[in-house]
């Protein structure tokens, strides 16, 4: 299936980033001086608390936000900062909390809609593709049907897909399983993880769940709360390729307690705070 497996790049250096919004009124601070790495291929995962600024962070990578200072550099070239105007760019695609396909198309004529509509292929080269992909994830039976004929795991599975035919360099995703039960949740991880074993592309990944975090990253970068610093960078250290199976060892149980005492101890700030969930 050509075109699909390649992801060589996707380097995200996140350098004293700041965001204040209504800088010149009530000045609320939701990111500040915030500075990690992603390597390129890696599967990061970000966890904090709710009203933290995670998904301000993922959506100024996505360049759908600016920044009040710092710099955002994508394979060494500065993709946001101060004074750099927003650039959404082909090579980062976002997958968000609610459900974006459209419900009057197909699931087929979803998956396809981006490359087609951009003309980085032709139709039928996209929809071989989409085919095949949805033969890898066992759905070669809902291309011709509409969203609201599926279950909400098989509709996010196809977003995931329709933003994978894209070819970014980077997949961003904002709590994509949120409002999933445990049973679907739980096969959406096997889903992911065969696809990134598939075909590996950075991953940035926000989630308020833990085992999640775990099952899922490479590294799990902890926030504090508001405003938004790293508090700490956990390297999850265990191999792929990955199953649900991974829970019951010994160092997925020591990963869990350590996030358990430092996110434990953010929220309860938080908390404290009385915080409202944000942006």
């Amino acid at each position: 299936m050509s075109g699909i497996p390649q992801a060589a790049k996707g380097d995200i250096s996140i350098r004293g980033v700041s965001k204040v919004y209504d800088p010149s009124g009530a000045r609320v601070t939701a990111i500040e001086q915030c500075s990690f790495d992603v390597a390129a291929g890696q599967f990061a995962v970000v966890v904090g608390p709710s009203g933290c600024g995670k998904t301000t962070l993922l959506n100024a990578i996505a360049g759908f936000d600016t920044i009040s200072a710092g710099e955002i550099l994508l394979d060494g070239e500065v993709i946001a900062s101060a004074n750099k105007q927003i650039r959404p760019g082909s090579d980062r695609v976002v997958v968000f909390q609610n459900g974006a396909l459209f419900p009057w198309r197909t699931m087929m004529e979803n998956i396809v809609y981006g490359p087609v509509r951009q003309k980085t292929m032709s139709r039928p080269e996209a929809e071989r593709i989409a085919r095949e992909l949805l033969r890898r994830v066992g759905l070669e039976g809902v291309q011709d049907k509409y969203p609201g004929e599926l279950s909400s795991g098989v509709q996010r599975r196809g977003e995931i897909l329709r933003a994978l035919i894209n070819q970014p360099t980077v997949m961003l995703l904002d709590e994509p399983f949120r409002a999933l039960d445990a049973v679907a949740k739980s096969v959406m991880h096997e889903f992911v993880l065969e696809l990134f074993d598939f075909s590996p592309r950075t991953m940035f990944f926000i989630t308020h769940d833990l085992d999640e975090a775990i099952l899922l990253a490479d590294k799990v970068i902890v926030m504090t709360t508001r405003p938004a610093r790293v508090k700490t960078v956990i390297e999850v250290g265990l191999p792929r390729p990955r199953s649900a199976n991974v829970t019951g060892a010994a160092r997925y149980r020591e990963l869990k307690q350590s996030l358990l005492e430092v996110v434990h101890e953010e929220a309860l700030k938080a908390f404290q705070a009385g915080e409202r969930e944000m942006a």
